[in-house]
């Protein structure tokens, strides 16, 4: 886990949409557009998401037995930009999903019911980009 700067805290927990880089199985990289929350004091970023999106679906198969692979996050606005980037594990647990549905609704807004939802939990340890 990486502790981020005031600075960085102060970013992160801005509205803005980021983008969230998976692998593919063909090691191509897929880059999507997301809304995500920074949890502090686990050092990690969530993002919720369909079981069977992509992000999802090469989350758990890069992860394997392992249980986790790399994947980063990069918030940008204006010149200002973070990236953050670690392991990503998906998660099903319901409570581990309403966590990340109550935190979401707190930065961006109240999410509908969907019984398909799963969390991914990005758990930082390098940190790059002009925000300090």
């Amino acid at each position: 886990m990486l502790d981020l700067t005031a600075g960085q805290l102060e970013f992160v927990a801005a509205r803005h949409l980021a983008t969230l880089t998976t692998l593919r199985a063909d090691g191509s990289p897929h880059v999507v557009p997301v809304a995500f929350t920074w949890d502090a004091a686990a050092g990690r970023a969530r993002v919720t998401t369909r079981g069977t999106s992509v992000k999802a679906r090469n989350v758990e198969r890069a992860a394997g037995d392992a249980g986790t692979t790399r994947a980063a996050l990069c918030q940008v606005d204006g010149q200002r930009w973070l990236t953050v980037e670690g392991t990503i594990t998906l998660s099903r647990d319901p409570a581990d999903v309403a966590e990340a549905v109550e935190a979401y609704a707190v930065r961006y807004r109240r999410l509908e019911f969907q019984a398909e939802r799963i969390v991914l939990h990005l758990a930082v340890d390098r940190v790059m980009g002009t925000v300090r």
